[in-house]
């Protein structure tokens, strides 16, 4: 994986094709211990949707690594809650944009 800057990274899919992934946010979770990234690569599903991933990764590395696989049902309970906490912010149009409150 190569960082392209802050908002953004390189993966190489199986294919060895070079696709860039968009950083949509990171969080750490206080109830696993654990750094995740939430990101896409502005692909959609059958649906139309954006397809949104998240994997582990260590906030404290110097250098870009792997990105780990969420493994356990606990640690997508929590991904789950922050995005559907952060659809209904967007739903009701909190976004947190404070100039649309002028």
């Amino acid at each position: 994986m190569k960082n392209n800057g802050k908002n953004s990274f390189t993966v190489i899919n199986d294919e060895g094709k070079e696709i860039t992934c968009d950083v949509l946010f990171t969080f750490d979770s206080d109830e696993t211990k654990k750094s995740y990234i939430v990101y896409t690569d502005n692909t959609k599903d059958k649906e139309g949707n954006i397809q949104v991933y998240a994997s582990i990764f260590n906030p404290e590395s110097e250098d870009v690594t792997e990105l780990l696989p969420i493994e356990t049902e606990k640690e997508w309970k929590v991904i789950e809650t922050i995005l559907e906490s952060l659809q209904e912010e967007i739903k009701n149009g909190n976004t947190g944009d404070s100039s649309s409150n002028n």
